[in-house]
């Protein structure tokens, strides 16, 4: 079992790639995957870019580590991931036998590793992985925050400019000397 230590140092990991994908533009979600204790994937968010519904972090991840292994099944290995898994990811954890999933801010739209439902400790599946939660929560939810606070922003930004162009235009059109003769 691997000790908070080694939990916090491979989160912070997980964060970089969520960094990247934040300074891409993406929602800055990361995940590496780690098996006897070396990082064997990396994935980052990249669904804007992709335009795939499916192009998550765990999701690039799994792939990266199946290939890696040259298996489906990544029995042995742990998932750190910033952000807590949606269904979709819960369930390729299930699939490739993941043994252990390690996230940093719960999900509370979508979280289906103890938030909202707990998919990858269902015992109706016949495979199920430990969870161990709120690894550096501060952190991976301070770069979630402040990457939606800036999206706000610069929408607030856009609509204002918009407002003031169409304000604009609508004197230009209603003055009296608007350049044509009587």
């Amino acid at each position: 079992m691997e000790t908070e230590e080694t939990d916090r140092y491979f989160m912070n990991e997980a964060l970089q790639e969520a960094e990247k994908a934040g300074e891409a533009g993406e929602v800055p979600i990361g995940c590496v995957i780690v098996k006897e204790g070396t990082i064997i994937a990396r994935g980052a968010n990249l669904r804007e870019a992709s335009q795939k519904a499916t192009s998550h972090a765990e999701i690039a991840a799994v792939e990266k580590a199946c290939e890696a292994v040259g298996s489906w099944r990544l029995e042995g290995c742990t998932l750190y991931v910033t952000l807590e898994p949606c269904p979709m990811c819960a369930g390729a954890i299930i699939q490739s036998r993941i043994e252990r999933v390690v996230y940093g801010a719960d999900d509370p739209k979508a979280g289906c590793c103890g938030t909202l439902m707990n998919l990858v400790q269902d015992e109706r599946f016949n495979h199920r992985a430990e969870v161990t939660s709120g690894i550096m929560k501060e952190e991976t939810g301070d770069i979630l925050t402040a990457f939606f606070k800036k999206l706000r922003l610069e929408k607030k930004r856009k609509k204002q400019e918009v407002q003031t162009y169409a304000s604009e235009s609508d004197l230009s059109r209603n003055s009296p000397d608007d350049g044509r003769k009587a």
